[in-house]
């Protein structure tokens, strides 16, 4: 709920002191009101230019003090910005005087008003002043007891009085206006538009008060009010049934509170009180079944009754028009639970160690009366006790206590559980324990307020993360991490220490490959000794990357390529390698005798390949023994969150729950109805093992050199069109007859298939090996395009990535651009092999290499280095705005020094031109709703999907 732009407090004898709602500590004296906050423009001109000239001071209920300053205005204008001020939230300062005004309107509609003498600080005046009957000292009652804190704790009912009284009299003196006109003073003073000072004319104030006499007796004015049960330790009543007195009394006419004897009171005002409380028991309907006093007309209502009447009771019996009067006594209380280690560490002393992921401390479970430090906590005595209270109000070391939902005897219970959890396994585990503290659902009865003594659980529990220890790289890493890498460094080495798994999920191009060598360096120099080695398992396109980066970074670290024929466990056996290099495919393969040797660290890059946990890689890699594991990605979501959830359990298993409990907890929520709560929760839950860095931070990257993006539109070629134009109409044939749903999403895939191969080329969908132009032609304007910006680029002296999703149409570009261009275009996808890709690239980065290199969205997307380029191209698009970053990273990162700019091609006027509309429209989301490729396509209804597909008029180039 939005917080109110501004606050307000009636000080007597000052007025109706305004300040800003938000910060107002921070507000200096001599402030402008509407330079610190944002009024609603029907205030501006009451309160617009006013200085905060006046200091206020508040109480809290805790009685700690405080000043704002504030401005203060008049009745006159108090009474036009309340008029005026209709955007509350209900319950606030604002929306209790509006209250105050509209009563005091009220009295005046009903006449229940007349004139008055009284003294002001010495001084006589003539005032208008409510008639003092039963019904305006109940309203007052009423009024006091809703006030809320903040009025109740600065002036109380005295400046409520004070505030009631001066609205009334302006209140009449604007309905009376100029109407009345006399030379008597006290008439002319009554009619005045504020009060005059009089002579104290000898015997007025007594007339006065003889006059109020002439009001007549009053109606019997019903009060009832609520006492505590006597606490008596030896007696052995049960608490549920300890009886209540609900006494029934009534106001005097001097205000007072007196109990109603029955015996002793006028027959027609009991008459009146026996009415009034039929209308009470029809408001609150459990006294029909309570038990009374035969001795006087008081009720005797048990402990369930009282919840009830706290609950809801007294409001309805207050909307009947009826006082009631409850203890103050009986405390509201915000239970919350802790945790704390079985053997606490004095203060004082060291910090207790580390407890991993898979270990369980010595622990136990405490229960507190409020969920600020320092609450009282229970005793194993006072837990006993509440075990045996149900509902709302409870008692607890002889005093009454409410929480709502029964969440105190909940909390009994569930600690009671607890301790009669006799098996160590199954007590929950450290990432179980996680969960709960992070997000407290439905398996706790309260939440956890606060964390002493399980080591880094605490760190988690009081700001949402875990604070690493910073380490010094040793000297056999020959690299000098700039400082966000160093920040990188100091958080995996103690996730690392803490036995607890990481993602490091830094935008493409941050360096996460020096990062986690670094780590390597650092544990190796931390043991000083002999240590497993450490498995690093990632795409086959990257392995001669990670080869190379540890040979520069750390060439005392023996590294072994696990891959291809002949290979061999022999050395890893027998500890001549520290780092072991492998693909998922050839892990899958051997997974049986690599996941039979101990490993220290599973190093997984670009883990967003393995985020199907059913493949036989993503199996293979759950199944390798490793004291640390560690997820390299740039798209923790690449897709939808069933992908985050699959990498963090990859690192920390069964952390996030089973796949089912996710979706349910978190995924639907967040994907479909955007829950916020459920987001924050997520973000508490999994915050701590994962650190994300954006290029787009000046802190992370300052030297990064711009990047700019551009969709380049083109058109069809007559050709084009005529095949676009038949496909549309094979697939219309085809979704006709009804095919089961399977068949229907195969042929509409097939369909956006063929057409993204039309936009491409007409060669390329009919796959005849026919000629790139025709009559001296273009038959496509995309290729027409495409040689015009590399013949630029090319003689600027440039270079250019140009990705596709088709390895043939990449080998088709190849073929024809080589003779156009004259230079030597390759062609990287995953038919090459290992050698044939680590020699491309390294022609491609060299000064004399080919200007133009032709990749796939699959092979070349990933993990590879390609900074000598400074043009992307996206020739044909994947859709997915995650997969084409990380294409464009491969230019755009860490050791580029130029500028980038990045071209999207897109067909108008055809399904490329619709799509590219509804993705960028969604890139906000699209890391959280988009899935992969064009499959989300093929679950539109016929008419939606046809209108997506449909040729435009504008497709067509002339």
């Amino acid at each position: 709920m939005n917080a109110p732009p501004v606050r307000v407090l009636w000080r007597p004898g000052l007025g109706l002191v305004v300040w800003p709602g938000v910060d107002a500590e921070s507000v200096s004296a001599g402030s402008r009101l509407d330079e610190v906050t944002d009024l609603p423009g029907q205030l501006t001109d009451l309160l617009g230019g006013r200085r905060l000239r006046h200091p206020v001071e508040l109480r809290t209920s805790d009685g700690s003090r405080g000043f704002v300053h504030g401005t203060a205005i008049g009745v006159p204008t108090a009474v036009q910005f309340l008029d005026r001020f209709d955007h509350l939230a209900p319950g606030g300062d604002v929306a209790f005087y509006r209250y105050v005004l509209a009563g005091v309107r009220a009295v005046i509609d009903a006449g229940a008003v007349a004139p008055g003498i009284v003294d002001v600080a010495g001084i006589i005046e003539v005032r208008w002043l409510p008639m003092p009957t039963s019904a305006w000292r109940a309203w007052m009652q009423v009024a006091h007891g809703g006030a809320p804190a903040a009025i109740a704790e600065n002036g109380g009912s005295e400046a409520i009085a004070d505030f009631a009284a001066e609205l009334l009299d302006h209140e009449v003196r604007r309905r009376i206006g100029t109407r009345v006109g006399s030379q008597v003073p006290l008439v002319a003073g009554l009619a005045a538009s504020a009060p005059v000072a009089v002579s104290d004319l000898p015997g007025a104030r007594t007339a006065w008060t003889e006059w109020l006499a002439t009001i007549g007796p009053e109606a019997a004015s019903l009060v009832l009010r609520l006492h505590e049960p006597a606490d008596d330790p030896d007696d052995p009543t049960p608490i549920a049934a300890t009886r209540w007195r609900l006494e029934v009394c009534r106001r005097t006419p001097a205000g007072d509170v007196v109990p109603v004897a029955p015996h002793r009171i006028d027959p027609h005002e009991l008459e009146s009180i026996t009415g009034d409380l039929a209308t009470v028991v029809r408001a609150f309907d459990p006294l029909l079944r309570s038990d009374t006093d035969p001795h006087s007309l008081d009720f005797l209502l048990d402990t369930g009754a009282v919840d009830d009447l706290f609950d809801h009771g007294a409001n309805a019996i207050a909307r009947a028009g009826v006082t009631i009067l409850l203890p103050r006594t009986v405390a509201d209380v915000s239970p919350s639970l802790s945790l704390r280690a079985g053997q606490a560490v004095p203060d004082g002393g060291a910090r207790p160690g580390f407890v991993g992921l898979d270990e369980i401390a010595d622990f136990e479970w405490r229960l507190a009366l409020g969920d600020a430090p320092g609450s009282p906590e229970l005793t194993q005595s006072d837990l006993d006790e509440l075990a045996q209270q149900h509902g709302n109000l409870v008692r607890v070391r002889g005093q009454w206590m409410r929480a709502e939902g029964a969440a105190l005897h909940r909390a009994a219970a569930f600690l009671a559980a607890q301790r009669a959890v006799a098996d160590p396994d199954a007590k929950p585990t450290m990432g179980e324990l996680l969960d709960l503290v992070a997000d407290p659902n439905d398996k706790l009865p309260l939440p956890v307020a606060s964390v002493h003594g399980l080591g880094w659980l605490d760190d988690v529990a009081r700001g949402g993360t875990i604070v690493p220890e910073p380490v010094v790289a040793p000297a056999s890493l020959h690299a000098t991490l700039r400082p966000y890498q160093q920040r990188g460094l100091d958080w995996l080495h103690t996730l690392g220490s803490l036995g607890a798994g990481a993602v490091l999920a830094d935008d493409m191009g941050l360096g996460k490959t020096v990062q986690v060598i670094a780590l390597l360096t650092v544990m190796r120099a931390d043991d000083g000794g002999p240590r497993s080695p450490a498995l690093v398992v990632c795409p086959m396109s990257v392995i001669g990357n990670w080869h190379r980066e540890l040979a520069t970074f750390a060439p005392d670290l023996r590294v072994m390529v696990h891959h291809g024929t002949g290979r061999s466990t022999d050395a890893i056996v027998t500890g001549e390698v520290d780092v072991v290099l492998t693909t998922f495919a050839t892990l899958a393969r051997d997974r049986a005798e690599l996941s039979a040797l101990d490993w220290s660290e599973l190093i997984v890059d670009e883990a967003q390949h393995v985020k199907n946990v059913n493949t036989a890689a993503a199996k293979a890699l759950r199944a390798i023994p490793a004291r640390l594991r560690v997820a390299l990605t740039g798209t923790p979501v690449e897709n939808r969150l069933e992908d985050l959830r699959a990498v963090v359990d990859l690192v920390n298993p069964g952390m996030l729950g089973t796949a089912s409990a996710f979706r349910s907890r978190f995924a639907e929520p967040i994907e479909r109805d955007r829950d916020q709560d459920a987001l924050r929760r997520l973000n508490a839950l999994t915050g701590p093992f994962i650190l994300r860095r954006a290029k787009t931070d000046p802190d992370v990257a300052p030297d990064l050199p711009d990047k700019s993006e551009l969709i380049v539109r083109t058109n069809l070629t007559t050709e084009q069109a005529g095949l676009y134009q038949a496909v549309l109409n094979e697939l219309q044939e085809a979704l006709a007859e009804r095919d089961p749903v399977g068949e229907r999403r195969r042929s509409v895939l097939a369909a956006l298939t063929r057409l993204k191969q039309i936009c491409n080329h007409p060669a390329h969908y009919l796959a005849d090996g026919s000629a790139l132009m025709r009559k001296r032609r273009h038959r496509s304007g995309k290729v027409e395009l495409l040689v015009d910006i590399l013949s630029t680029l090319i003689a600027e002296g440039d270079k250019a990535l140009v990705f596709t999703q088709f390895a043939a149409f990449a080998e088709l570009l190849s073929e024809w651009l080589e003779p156009i261009l004259g230079v030597e275009v390759p062609v990287l996808h995953g038919g090459r092999s290992r050698t044939d890709r680590d020699g491309m690239v390294e022609r491609f980065q060299s000064d004399g290499g080919p200007p133009i290199l032709i990749a796939t969205l699959k092979a070349g997307g990933t993990g590879l280095n390609l900074v000598a380029a400074n043009h992307v191209i996206h020739a044909d698009r994947w859709w997915n705005p995650a997969v084409e970053d990380q294409a464009t990273d491969r230019a755009y990162r860490i050791g580029q020094t130029r500028n980038v700019q990045v071209r999207k091609f897109v067909c108008v006027g055809t399904l490329e031109e619709r799509i590219d509309e509804m993705v960028t429209a969604k890139r906000e989301l699209s890391q959280l709703t988009v899935r992969t490729g064009e499959s989300w396509l093929s679950d539109l209804d016929d008419d939606a999907l046809f209108d997506l597909l449909a040729l435009r008029e504008e497709a067509v180039g002339e």
